[in-house]
């Protein structure tokens, strides 16, 4: 796990009076029906112009935020969306028209923002959406004995990313698994409709084996997983499988009833959690794999 983030948060927790609401990837305001997120994508780090076009870009800045936001259960339904850097008129039209036509493929509003000079492309979104009817998830709730699930391939992104550094022409699924990630919508509402227990449930955004150890660091439990059952496109190594980010696919801790009433055929079971703190692979202890996975710091 991220051990600078790990500080950065701790410190953050310390430093303010009610840190209460920090820990998953959304902030979940029962009195208002209300669940909140932010995330920022940082040219240079996040995203290169060699490999995205503006409008492309428009069109992931808004996705990777919606898929915080459906890996807690709510449904998105408003953005403000942030630009810094060197800006231009064709930028801003490219990329608006891109993050319309994804905001108008889920039905979310943009509804306001701001704008100023940078060095880089910086783009902070913030999402607002609605909890009610749905029971939402934590990266507290796993329990010993839930099913493990997973919803989308995971380490396509990965693989993609490498060859458009190879080749930045390149376009096969492996790459438009980066470019255009393909989020779980209909099983994220699924679940968050019909789960009658607490569950745990996050996007693969920093890869799977981050999601599970964010869960079991959060609920005090350990996984055990299977590794070929872990939906891939052929073709995939198991390093990026396990370490790659970028899928945006769901990773799940269900309760056996809930995954068997959930009853969605996208959603594989390949493992359980245990009452041991520790994620192994066909066995292995996941601390004894070389491991090449992005850092936000590290």
């Amino acid at each position: 796990m991220r051990n600078t983030e790990l500080k950065f948060i701790e410190i953050i927790k310390n430093s303010l009076r009610d840190s209460s609401y920090l820990g998953d990837d959304c902030a979940y305001l029962k009195d208002f029906n209300l669940c909140v997120s932010a995330d920022s994508l940082v040219e240079g780090v996040h995203f290169d112009f060699k490999f995205i076009s503006p409008y492309l870009l428009g069109r992931k800045a808004l996705k990777v935020n919606i898929s915080d936001i459906l890996a807690s259960g709510a449904l998105p339904k408003y953005a403000t969306v942030c630009l810094c850097g060197k800006l231009n008129q064709n930028f801003i039209s490219e990329f608006y028209t891109g993050l319309d036509s994804c905001a108008k493929e889920y039905n979310v509003k943009i509804v306001g923002g701001d704008l100023t000079f940078g060095d880089k492309i910086t783009i902070s979104i913030c999402i607002f959406a609605d909890t009610k009817g749905v029971n939402i998830s934590s990266r507290k709730n796993a329990k010993e004995g839930y099913i493990l699930a997973l919803s989308g391939n995971f380490g396509a992104s990965a693989v993609g990313l490498k060859m458009l550094f190879k080749n930045p022409e390149i376009q096969n699924e492996f790459t438009q698994a980066h470019i255009e990630p393909d989020l779980k919508f209909d099983c994220a509402r699924n679940i968050a409709k019909k789960a009658k227990d607490p569950y745990a449930m996050m996007d693969s955004s920093d890869g799977l084996i981050n999601a599970l150890e964010w869960i079991s660091r959060e609920s005090n439990v350990g996984f055990e997983l299977n590794s070929s059952l872990i939906p891939k496109i052929e073709g995939t190594k198991m390093q990026d499988v396990l370490f790659g980010g970028e899928d945006y696919s769901l990773v799940c801790a269900l309760s056996e009833n809930d995954y068997q009433n959930i009853n969605d055929k996208t959603l594989v079971p390949v493992g359980r959690a245990i009452k041991e703190k520790k994620i192994s692979v066909d066995g292995r202890d996941i601390s004894t794999f070389e491991r090449e996975e992005f850092l936000h710091f590290d």
